[in-house]
């Protein structure tokens, strides 16, 4: 089973130098589960130094409240001291991260912060952790590690929910608990309005300084560093008790945006790991370790892109036209007849004049849309147009039409227009 886990793991290297702190525990785990188990051998391992951080293998001042072992979503790192946990416990923590990986976690929390402008991280990674808590507990061969949050114990805790967590697994998603423990609200200070920023999605008050710092306090699992963050929000009531429940639980999923591949490439590997999911549970049966189908299995999403595309491909697609008002050429040549001397049906023939297909776009300006996603726009609509040789009219406005301009087929150049707006919309 060595060979098997270090052959998929790293398939180029010698044996002897693919070897890492998880062999012994992933064996265990396809021993009992083949199926479930097996999943970590679709996931990249590494061992880390000790004075490294778990999440981007540099120098780290606060290494030593870092858990044993941590993923960004692709690769699991292990610390040195998860060879000292007993087996059982490192059972316990890979297949923990293993299932982070499966359900997807990283990428969500990165698409979640994407669509509120900002997310708190160690909130999430509590979520995220009673969910993967509650579907592991009922495995008798391994232990998850001590003061673990399960689901059954933040709904009833937080929330105010008592459920089974049967019944809790098929009804609550990272997303949705997340929402409904985070309850901070803006300081009644001056960062009122760089927390309302922050909201929108304002780069420079949600990924710069302020944003670093929230998710490094994140990763330190200190529950006390949370009470008001820099981008001028402070804990509800909700959020406090959510970090002092797991104040003795460190942040493991710490995903990095470097990491993050096109819509396209994040929506098929969703697509991936729910079936591979899926298919393992029904294998392993009592013992799988998803004890339910959840209901945090990853979301297959098609990408706006994708479907732009096939949109316009098919409204865009020169089609050839067909004229009744002559024969096809097959039917002339054959005289209108068959061998045996039949009539043939009437054939049409093909329009060679048909008008060439034209994309008229239309450009709201009027602030809800940063320029990140209009840059990632108009070069979809820019590719599109000169692969199908479209003609293009584009328009330009807010509560008002601002421009308007003619781009002849296959010659559009919307990046280069800087766009002016920022009003109201009507």
């Amino acid at each position: 089973m060595a060979e098997l886990v270090t052959a998929v793991t790293e398939p180029d290297a010698p044996f002897a130098a693919c070897q890492h702190r998880g062999t012994r525990a992933i064996q265990r785990m396809v021993e009992y589960a083949p199926s479930t188990g097996g999943l970590a051998l679709w996931v990249r391992h590494l061992d880390v130094s000790d004075d490294a951080d778990p999440g981007t293998d540099q120098a780290a001042p606060s290494a030593a409240t870092a858990p044993p072992v941590t993923t960004d979503g692709h690769t699991i790192r292990y610390s040195p001291g998860f060879e000292a946990l007993p087996l059982a416990e490192q059972v316990g923590w890979v297949a923990h991260e293993v299932l982070h990986i499966a359900l997807r976690h990283a990428p969500r929390f990165l698409a979640l912060q994407t669509r509120l402008g900002q997310a708190d991280l160690q909130l999430f990674n509590v979520c995220a952790d009673a969910i993967v808590n509650s579907a592991l507990a009922h495995l008798a061969w391994l232990q998850l590690p001590p003061d673990t949050v399960r689901l059954e114990t933040l709904l009833a805790s937080v929330l105010g929910q008592p459920q089974e967590a049967q019944a809790a697994l098929l009804a609550w998603d990272v997303e949705r608990l997340y929402l409904a423990v985070d309850d901070r609200k803006a300081a009644a200070s001056s960062g009122t309005q760089d927390a309302a920023q922050a909201r929108r999605g304002d780069p420079d008050k949600s990924s710069g300084e302020g944003s670093g710092q929230s998710q490094q306090n994140g990763a330190t699992g200190n529950p006390s560093t949370h009470a008001s963050t820099s981008q001028g929000l402070q804990d509800g009531p909700r959020a406090a008790r959510t970090r002092a429940l797991a104040r003795a639980q460190a942040a493991d999923v710490l995903p990095t945006p470097a990491n993050s591949g096109a819509p396209e490439d994040e929506a098929e590997a969703a697509r991936t790991w729910s079936e591979r999911l899926l298919r393992a549970h029904a294998g392993d049966g009592e013992q799988s370790m998803l004890r339910a189908l959840l209901a945090d299995l990853p979301r297959q999403r098609t990408p706006w892109e994708q479907a732009l595309r096939a949109q316009l491909a098919h409204g865009l697609a020169q089609k050839p036209g067909l004229s009744w008002s002559r024969p096809a050429r097959s039917w002339l040549a054959n005289q209108g007849r068959t061998v045996g001397g039949r009539r043939l049906p009437w054939e049409p023939g093909v329009s060679a004049t048909r008008p060439v297909a034209r994309l008229v776009v239309v450009v709201d300006v009027s602030g809800s849309i940063d320029a990140t996603l209009m840059e990632r726009f108009a070069g979809e609509i820019e590719a599109i147009s000169r692969r199908l040789e479209a003609a293009l009219v584009l328009v330009v406005g807010d509560e008002q039409v601002q421009l308007v301009q003619t781009f002849e087929p296959g010659r559009s150049d919307l990046r280069s227009i800087c766009f002016h707006g920022g009003g109201g919309t009507d």
